[in-house]
């Protein structure tokens, strides 16, 4: 992979070691640190001294000249343009530009397969839902090490059971009650939940679209109070508020 076109966003720092530079992801703000030239600060503080010893027996102006010979690295906040293009040459591999975007991103923030970055990446939604399991297995490692495994996993179950009993739209994913037929935010077909028992034969399904046994469709019907056309609450009412359907 090449190299950056440019430098992203940095500045100079010094923690009395000398100055150094901080490069920034463009994406995420990671940072990433030049090191400082430690040996080149030491040296430098110790001509500037030697230097300062023997102007101050100059007379009259000595004093003046030895406070002035040469700033100390240890306190110096600015690099020069070498300087700058050594440190971007120390930390430069852990960055990408986006050939689309043209940000200069860190390695996290890259998919290195596609060459593009995360964003941008035609794998984004596959690198999205990589990120959500890892986010997830951390999630249950912290809630094991507090002994809160249990409690997540029965969130969880429940989480899974309501969104099998609810009807689902395929187009955007949104769920609405068991029996409604379309879409209430784009008006797409609505895919109902199956039955778990088979209300023409009495069979298992086990989620199955269709009974095993006789090859009946299988859907959950509506719940009581609750429009099967278009899912709206009736509250006992003989047609629907909503879309008039007899109830």
């Amino acid at each position: 992979m090449a190299a950056p076109s440019r430098m992203p966003r940095h500045d100079v720092r010094n923690d009395g070691t000398g100055p150094y530079a901080i490069f920034y992801c463009d994406k995420c703000g990671r940072e990433f640190r030049s090191t400082p030239s430690v040996a080149d600060s030491i040296a430098k503080g110790v001509g500037r001294q030697a230097l300062g010893g023997l102007l101050r027996n100059v007379p009259i102006f000595g004093d003046a000249l030895a406070d002035n010979a040469g700033q100390d690295p240890r306190y110096t906040y600015n690099l020069t343009t070498q300087q700058l293009d050594a440190a971007w040459g120390q930390v430069k591999e852990h960055f990408r530009e986006c050939p689309t975007c043209n940000q200069i991103v860190c390695l996290s923030d890259f998919d290195e397969q596609s060459g593009f970055c995360a964003d941008d990446s035609p794998r984004k939604d596959q690198i999205a839902e990589a990120r959500g399991e890892q986010a997830g297995a951390a999630l249950k490692g912290l809630a094991s090490a507090f002994g809160l495994g249990g409690v997540i996993q029965q969130a969880s179950d429940a989480a899974q059971k309501a969104a099998t009993s609810m009807a689902r739209c395929p187009k955007d994913g949104t769920v609405a009650a068991p029996g409604t037929k379309f879409c209430p935010e784009c008006g797409a077909a609505m895919v109902q939940p199956a039955a778990a028992v088979c209300p023409k034969c009495g069979a298992q399904t086990s989620g199955a679209k269709f009974c095993p046994e006789c090859g009946a469709k299988l859907e959950a019907p509506a719940p009581a109070g609750v429009c099967p056309k278009c899912g709206t609450q009736t509250q006992g009412a003989k047609f629907c508020p909503n879309c008039g359907n007899k109830m």
